[in-house]
């Protein structure tokens, strides 16, 4: 089965098979005092500095789940873009398990902003009212956008202000650094991120990602609130031994630049049919497009992918690092053929 459905649908990676086959190796100790977490963590280092401190978990939402609690406490909330994973797509899991508020904030592009953030940051020292403590972003947002290192910055200058802190969910943070040419640590802690969501899983990895703390106060609890989060496994060394390959060689660039052109070709295709509208930014592996309804229904036929507005017929393709020449020359010609 080929999709343009999500980049969770995609294969691992062989260099990364390889390196789970390599750390299974006789016997190693568990929960994390192994070589391999002992290695990828020194790697993350490099990678985002010094004061980067990782703990692998076992997913995107265990990500968050975690990240959010140790910037937290239960009075406190949380201020996310109305779109935002945690507020959407998590069944509420970061909200039960650090029991803050969620406050959604309409957006037009997924991307919050200083102007859309500081009406909300009120009631500090008022009992009777969830007091503001974290605000969440996604790296790329959920519409597809990227943001800039300057509008990184200018959240993280704001928040800092307030003693606040600044969470970034980087599910799709190499796709952003591929379509900025930028390292990640520029894109991250140089600009004021606090705490990061570190993901793999759509670029390459088989599963588990890394919450990396980059102030000491946040690293403190991370090992309790990681277990009372049931997200610390037994043999984690397949886990963390996935980002040796993933950050060596800059395999998670090459594989972000790879989607993030398929996403290109494929809105260079999609713009050649009147009928077809892009509807956001095309910055990142996702595409976001209007379709007439008979043509829709046939591409639902043969690709599987998910309807993002049906209201308006709005659908979301997503590339992948394995996503190749030959599926969207498919899909161009099917295109020519239910468009005619």
């Amino acid at each position: 089965m080929r999709s343009f459905a999500s980049d969770n649908n995609s294969g691992v990676h062989p260099r990364i098979l390889d390196a789970i086959i390599k750390a299974n190796d006789n016997h190693a100790v568990g929960y994390g005092d192994d070589p391999w977490t002992a290695q990828a963590a020194a790697k993350i280092k490099e990678v985002f500095g010094e004061q980067a401190s990782p703990y692998f978990v076992f997913n995107g939402t265990g990500a968050n789940s975690v990240a959010l609690q140790a910037v937290t406490r239960p009075f406190n909330s949380i201020l996310c873009a109305e779109t935002a994973h945690i507020n959407v797509d998590e069944c509420g899991a970061p909200a039960r398990m650090s029991g803050c508020a969620v406050v959604p904030i309409a957006t037009p592009d997924g991307k919050l902003t200083p102007e859309l953030i500081r009406p909300h940051l009120r009631n500090f020292g008022f009992c009777h009212h969830s007091q503001p403590k974290a605000v969440y972003i996604s790296q790329v947002s959920e519409l597809g956008t990227v943001y800039t290192i300057e509008e990184v910055k200018a959240i993280a200058e704001l928040l800092h202000q307030y003693d606040m802190y600044l969470h970034m969910d980087g599910a799709r943070l190499a796709n952003a650094c591929a379509y900025l040419n930028c390292s990640m640590k520029e894109l991250t802690v140089d600009a004021g991120v606090d705490i990061l969501s570190f993901g793999g899983t759509k670029n390459g990895m088989m599963m588990g990602e890394a919450v990396i703390a980059f102030r000491p106060e946040l690293a403190e609890f991370m090992p309790y609130i990681r277990k009372q989060s049931a997200q610390l496994a037994s043999k984690l060394r397949y886990m963390s031994a996935q980002f040796l390959p993933y950050l060596e060689n800059d395999l998670w660039l090459e594989n972000a630049k790879h989607a993030n052109a398929c996403a290109k070709r494929l809105a260079d295709v999609l713009a050649e049919f009147p009928d077809v509208h892009i509807t956001q930014k095309v910055e990142s592996n996702q595409l976001f497009f209007t379709i007439p309804t008979e043509p829709l229904k046939k591409l639902q036929e043969k690709y599987f992918f998910y309807m993002w507005n049906e209201a308006i017929n709005e659908a979301r393709f997503v590339t992948s690092w394995d996503t190749t020449e030959e599926d969207i020359d498919d899909l161009e010609a099917f295109l020519r053929e239910i468009m005619k």
